[in-house]
């Protein structure tokens, strides 16, 4: 698939290197033999810091930038890494960044816990919008979106996880630098 043709941002320097895992190979060792593990580390992927995230939010702030967007709108749940990286790619683009987060233990949310949340603190929310569990996150997502446009701002709203099909293309990406790599390094891996 030719990724050309649609915008992309990039927040890792090359590629992530793919490691022999010799321990773990040894564990799963067996009289007959076992597989030789070997791991793509995407927790050294850019943003704050890192994980598999990163690689869908190449093409979906991409696409907010050239939309025009001056907010990153997602939705988590409390310890959300999705919304850390989220908010680490707004900031690396100069965009505000806010948050559904779905509370799904009644009364559990704490802004100033530890974890996640201190980062949002620290990297700069700019709002957190606490919501119920089960809630629509869709429909909340799109409430912070329209009242950012009667604010004469323009949101982009990124669904939980990044996942959709824009924020797949990432995955696409991954396999084809995967598959480069595997050639360079003369690897043939029999399952992914």
């Amino acid at each position: 698939m030719d990724l050309s043709s649609f915008p992309r941002r990039r927040y890792t320097h090359g590629a992530t290197p793919i490691e022999f895992l010799p321990h773990f190979t040894k564990a799963l060792a067996s009289a007959e033999g076992g597989p030789k593990i070997w791991i793509k580390r995407d927790d050294q992927l850019g943003l704050t810091p890192g994980g598999n995230k990163t690689r869908k939010l190449e093409f979906l702030v991409a696409d907010a930038l050239a939309h025009g967007c001056d907010t990153l709108v997602t939705c988590g749940a409390p310890q959300s890494n999705h919304c850390r990286i989220t908010l680490s790619a707004a900031l690396k683009e100069g965009l505000k960044c806010r948050f559904v987060i779905e509370e799904r233990v009644p009364g559990s949310y704490d802004e100033r816990a530890s974890g996640n949340n201190f980062l949002f603190q620290l990297m700069g929310v700019e709002q957190i919008t606490l919501v119920p569990g089960g809630s629509d996150m869709h429909a909340e997502m799109e409430k912070v979106r329209q009242e950012l446009e009667a604010n004469g701002r323009k949101g982009y709203v990124i669904p939980g996880g990044g996942s959709n099909a824009l924020g797949g293309l990432g995955y696409v990406a991954c396999a084809q630098e995967l598959q480069q790599q595997l050639f360079e390094m003369d690897l043939q891996i029999d399952r992914v």
